[in-house]
């Protein structure tokens, strides 16, 4: 290409790029509030967040691979303000394998809220099954730091696959996993209502595609707000968007296109989810003293 002509299409790529940006802070928000570092060394990976459903102003946070049977309580500015521990899978030397992402909602009994504790994280595609751990929430003023976990064993219908979402919706009382990895990521679910020790398999209810190129398109955290209404997925560059129409399914939903959210590109983000009230977002990623942001959801019609 002439040297001339190369340098005007880049101008106007630049000048592109920059009108691109611009409207889109325009129309999607500012950027997003850092509202702390996590304040404590043992959250070095921390691989998923979800917002108490009794506790104010506190979040659920885990680590993923290499760390034990365990996730933490910590506030909006990173301090930790509690670590729960509980009994995980014998066969596993650590108690659990791979923890990707977490979630509240409702459970068995009518009035009361669990967390959900996916170890559902699968590098390499050869894990016999993955275990979901529901836990009754807990207060973070009881003295005991010891919690009762319920295990889920979950098989997927065409073999095993990677995974780092996993959201509850309380509205048809559903467990959703999301695949990370591949040109197309697979959506499946299963009730939650289970037994200790069950051995399920999950449904597959679709496939979803996202633009980009592999590595960065890989879907890395997921949630739904606490009325069910709004759902949230983000790959390592982008947040997705959906607001659900009546009582369809949120896999229905997901199949529309989504909007895209602001999102600060962090070091390694696999943490995303809703404040209790639904009005915003935080996410966070792995790494020792990793920044928390806040963002505001825009008005989306």
């Amino acid at each position: 290409m002439h040297k001339h002509r190369k340098r005007r299409v880049v101008l106007v790529a630049i000048v592109v790029t920059l009108f691109c940006a611009s409207y889109a802070q325009h129309r999607y928000g500012n950027k997003p509030l850092m509202t702390g570092h996590m304040q404590d060394k043992r959250l070095n990976e921390t691989s998923g967040i979800a917002a108490s459903a009794i506790n104010p102003d506190i979040y659920y946070v885990h680590n993923d691979s290499g760390d034990t049977s365990r996730f933490f309580a910590i506030t909006p500015n990173g301090t930790l303000k509690r670590t729960f521990y509980f009994k995980g899978d014998p066969r596993a030397s650590l108690g659990v394998t791979d923890c990707e992402d977490i979630a509240v909602g409702p459970g068995p009994d009518t009035g009361k809220s669990y967390i959900y504790l996916g170890d559902i994280g699968d590098n390499h595609s050869t894990r016999p099954y993955i275990t979901v751990y529901r836990i009754p929430e807990p207060s973070i003023t009881q003295p005991d730091s010891i919690v009762k976990a319920v295990p889920l064993h979950l098989k997927y219908p065409d073999g095993a696959k990677d995974a780092e979402t996993l959201m509850v919706d309380p509205l048809e009382k559903l467990l959703y996993i999301v695949s990370k990895r591949h040109d197309r990521v697979g959506v499946y679910t299963t009730p939650l209502t289970f037994k200790a020790n069950d051995t399920l398999t999950l449904t597959k209810r679709c496939q979803l595609h996202f633009s980009g190129l592999p590595l960065f398109k890989w879907i890395t955290a997921g949630d739904i707000s606490k009325d069910g209404r709004q759902i949230l997925l983000k790959s390592y560059v982008r947040v997705y968007y959906w607001r659900r129409n009546g009582s369809e399914p949120i896999w229905q939903t997901m199949q529309r296109n989504p909007t895209r959210l602001p999102y600060e590109e962090e070091k390694q983000g696999e943490a995303i989810g809703f404040t209790n009230d639904g009005k915003a977002y935080y996410t966070t990623s792995e790494g020792v003293y990793a920044p928390i942001y806040l963002y505001q959801l825009p008005a989306i019609r």
